[in-house]
């Protein structure tokens, strides 16, 4: 079997208006992703997903279409596609940055692989260590009402953790969680994601005043570069510290573990650069003893799928003790596969088909397709 050529698919799906998500970086209203498409040989096509948004991540369906026709196509063209990690590794050679990009070719190729070898991919990449994968709900930084409502309405989706977006203002972020709490009650696990918003010295003093609604957990405090400062945060307060836009690769990881800086790492298919990117970072957490979920960048279902077979299989993501952000297919209000994913309040379970086990709807696709 062989590649033959790729081919991009440029989307732009709206959310939900009401679920919309609103943060320090920024409010996320419709996903101007890149579908992919590797064909082979053999007939077999493996699907992954740029779910990329420039504000966040740099990357957009333009760039990495661009780089996907005339710089990996080429690279990729005549090759074994279950070569994955021989392939990945040339990628990642020829072009500098871009994560989600490569994780798009690298999850189309476990796409081939599964569905040439007939199991799904959580199954080659050593079989499933949980039941499930523990999923938690994100509120947007929202009026602190419309943000108590939409945390009320999760509770009653069936989820029993929540984080609350803020790094917005220190004084709209607290009324934000205090209505949230207020909301859900004490039975709910509530964390915050500050987006890397606060400056280091607001953030002490605003996680302080956080403490008192019952916070499990602080992601990203300050912004991304600043490692030293999330270091000293976490040894002024007593709720732990995740890092999310301070770690993209197993560098990354290492880095914040030696500093002292984090709690967990919050990590990404999409932001990692793959599957087995993301698995290595995992790894280092474990290591290092500290914890690991699964973020968000609002995914549609293929990236989604490959989230949630990676969580599946890795026994390095405590999503039992954190549970995971699986849940971009929630906020959309278009589908894109023939088959929704099984995501519910609280849990989200991988297809049980070859590969990463879904499907492009080729007509909803012709409706959110850009170009």
């Amino acid at each position: 079997m062989k590649i033959t050529h790729l081919e991009t698919i440029p989307v732009e799906v709206p959310l939900n208006r009401r679920l919309a998500i609103r943060g320090a970086r920024g409010a996320h209203a419709v996903s101007p992703f890149l579908l992919l498409k590797i064909h082979t040989s053999e007939g077999i096509v493996g699907l992954g997903e740029v779910s990329a948004t420039p504000r966040w991540s740099g990357e957009d369906s333009v760039t990495a279409a661009h780089l996907i026709a005339k710089v990996i196509a080429p690279r990729l063209a005549g090759e074994d596609p279950t070569a994955i990690e021989r392939l990945s590794r040339g990628v990642d050679g020829m072009v500098a940055g871009h994560p989600f990009t490569k994780a798009a070719v690298e999850m189309a190729l476990w796409d081939i692989l599964g569905k040439a070898a007939g199991l799904p991919v959580y199954r080659l990449l050593g079989g499933a260590v949980r039941e499930f994968v523990p999923t938690k709900w994100s509120v947007s930084g929202l009026p602190p009402a419309e943000a108590a409502a939409i945390a009320a309405w999760a509770v009653e989706q069936g989820f029993r953790a929540m984080k609350v977006k803020v790094g917005i203002d220190p004084d709209e972020d607290v009324a934000r969680v205090r209505a949230v709490r207020q909301a859900v009650g004490p039975g709910i696990r509530l964390g915050v994601d500050a987006n890397g918003g606060w400056a280091p010295w607001v953030a002490v003093a605003t996680i302080r005043r956080l403490s008192e609604y019952d916070i499990w957990f602080v992601e990203q405090p300050v912004a991304a570069a600043h490692i030293g400062f999330m270091a000293e945060i976490r040894r002024q307060v007593d709720v732990r510290i995740l890092a999310d836009e301070s770690v993209y690769t197993p560098e990354d990881a290492m880095a914040l573990a030696r500093a002292g800086a984090a709690d967990a790492l919050s990590l990404y298919v999409g932001k990692s650069g793959g599957i087995g990117p993301a698995r290595r970072i995992a790894a280092v957490a474990e290591a290092a003893g500290l914890g690991a979920t699964v973020g968000s960048n609002l995914e549609l279902g293929v990236a989604s799928a490959a989230m949630i077979h990676l969580a599946m299989a890795t026994p390095a993501i405590t999503a039992e003790d954190l549970p995971c952000d699986i849940i971009g297919p929630l906020y959309y209000d278009g589908e894109i596969l023939t088959e929704p994913l099984a995501i519910v309040g609280g849990l989200a379970t991988p297809p049980d088909r070859p590969g990463l086990g879904v499907e492009l709807d080729e007509a909803h696709l012709a409706r959110w397709r850009v170009g």
